[in-house]
């Protein structure tokens, strides 16, 4: 018979030297040299345990001792053993409390009439390998707990089905500015405009369809002070006592946001002006050098022989085509509305200047609202680059016949949507281009959404809306 040639070290706790005797040979039989510390009591098991020289691989203990017996030997024995595996050796079969006692974190529950020594030695090495396991565990849920409460990002774990705190870690209470019971007596809507629950409802609901995936989002939460927050929420699956719960980090982007929006907006009206700049030039200048070519060209209409009319015919008809092209150029470049007029004029001005040949049924809506609204220059602007660019696209790729813009506003939001009938395609499978990208970044300077609509076949809707700063008067 193989013997184990690992030199165990075993603290017996136990009374009756003839169930010592037992022990001892039983584990002999299965272990060479087995270093075995017997004691009698509970109060030499905590001496020899004191002894930081004394490290045990596991304890064998009888559950009646002279001092000591059953639920308060067991507590007063976690506390001076630390991290060594305990295994009970009784004389009574009492499964309730054996489960009791597993539950608390005893190793094993033999039975004394029950032993052998494989049983014993089995225990010995299923004690040892499953201690090893619930201290990794142990550490790796510390160093989860570290990341988590120590974190200097806000996080939190709510419940999937009540949407209620469970946990917060001490960034969320600084930044958001509640306290830990506040946070634990709230769900995570209570940090959310009125208007976004709606949404975050929709997006828990897809979120649970694919419960392994992380999660990515940006939304907007409010601070117990009311301050808003922009905020990029990163969300993942955590499984607590057999549940699954959600946590979540949210890293606050307000100033970066700011930042990145100050930013854009340098870079949009250094383009504007330099399109402006340019569209003043081409109308100041270029068309007055062409009016003065006219008028040169005219005068020499006396001196040509009458074979030469077609020609001069020819020239001065290509000038004006030349003036035409260019104050389209020009004003396309410069918005008319830079000079007393409205943005629906605009609008209908660019249509016009797109619709030469008369290849689209254009149709434009203004909400009575939006006329009284005072809409920012800026906004104005923008609004129109953004339809400027969308028709550029329907142009080239949507083979269209009807294109509608409607402007409203609701819910105290600015909503422009572009629409066409043309042949569609597939969102999911269409890599955004510049001029998406644009569009998209013009509506986030105003912390508006952007978002696509389309289907092969189906035509195409493209929905803006911007937040508007001050409320409309009903």
């Amino acid at each position: 018979m193989i013997k184990d040639k690992r030199k165990f070290k075993i603290l017996v706790v136990e009374d009756n030297p003839g169930d010592v005797v037992l022990i001892e040979d039983y584990l002999v039989e299965k272990i060479i040299e087995p270093h075995i510390i017997n004691v009698g009591s509970f109060k030499q098991a905590a001496t020899v345990l004191s002894d930081k020289n004394n490290l045990f691989d596991v304890i064998f203990l009888d559950l009646t001792l002279p001092d000591e017996n059953g639920q308060q030997l067991i507590d007063k024995m976690f506390l001076v053993a630390l991290d060594c595996p305990i295994i009970i050796l009784t004389g009574y079969a009492d499964i309730d409390f054996s489960i009791k006692s597993i539950a608390q974190g005893i190793l094993d529950y033999l039975i004394k009439d029950d032993l052998n020594s494989a049983a014993l030695y089995k225990s010995i090495l299923y004690a040892i390998e499953r201690k090893k396991t619930l201290l990794e565990l142990q550490k790796s849920e510390k160093r989860y707990s570290d990341l988590f409460y120590l974190s200097p990002q806000p996080m939190w774990v709510y419940d999937k089905d009540t949407f209620k705190f469970v946990q917060v870690n001490n960034a969320a209470i600084e930044n958001y500015g509640y306290t830990r019971q506040e946070f634990l007596n709230m769900t995570i809507l209570d940090i959310k405009s009125d208007e976004e629950i709606a949404s975050i409802k929709d997006f828990i609901k897809k979120v649970k369809i694919d419960d392994d995936k992380i999660h990515r989002s940006k939304t907007i939460h409010f601070k117990k002070s009311g301050e808003r927050m922009e905020v990029e929420i990163s969300s993942n699956q955590i499984v607590i006592n057999d549940k699954k719960f959600r946590s979540v980090m949210a890293v606050d982007v307000t100033e970066k946001n700011k930042n990145e929006h100050t930013i854009i907006k340098a870079i949009i009206k250094t383009q504007e002006d330099e399109r402006y700049e340019i569209g003043s030039e081409l109308h100041d200048n270029v068309c007055q050098l062409l009016v003065a070519s006219k008028l040169t060209l005219g005068m020499m209409k006396g001196a040509l022989d009458p074979a030469s009319f077609q020609w001069f015919d020819k020239c001065e008809q290509y000038i004006i085509m030349a003036l035409d092209e260019i104050r389209n150029i020009s004003h396309r470049l410069a918005p008319a509305f830079f000079n007393d007029t409205t943005l629906e004029e605009a609008f209908k001005t660019l249509f016009d200047n797109f619709n030469v040949e008369g290849k689209y049924e254009m149709v434009v809506h203004f909400d009575s609202a939006v006329k009284k609204y005072p809409m920012s220059l800026e906004i104005q602007l923008n609004l129109y680059r953004i339809l400027q660019e969308q028709l550029k696209n329907i142009l080239k790729y949507a083979k269209a016949t009807l294109i509608e813009v409607d402007l409203i506003i609701c819910n105290n939001k600015l909503k422009m949507s572009i629409a066409d009938n043309g042949v569609g395609f597939d969102v999911a499978t269409v890599k955004s281009g510049i001029g998406l990208a644009n569009i998209k970044r013009r509506a986030e300077l105003f912390s508006g959404n952007f978002i696509v609509e389309s289907a092969l076949g189906k035509g195409c809707i493209m929905l803006i809306d911007i937040p508007l700063k001050d409320k409309i008067e009903s």
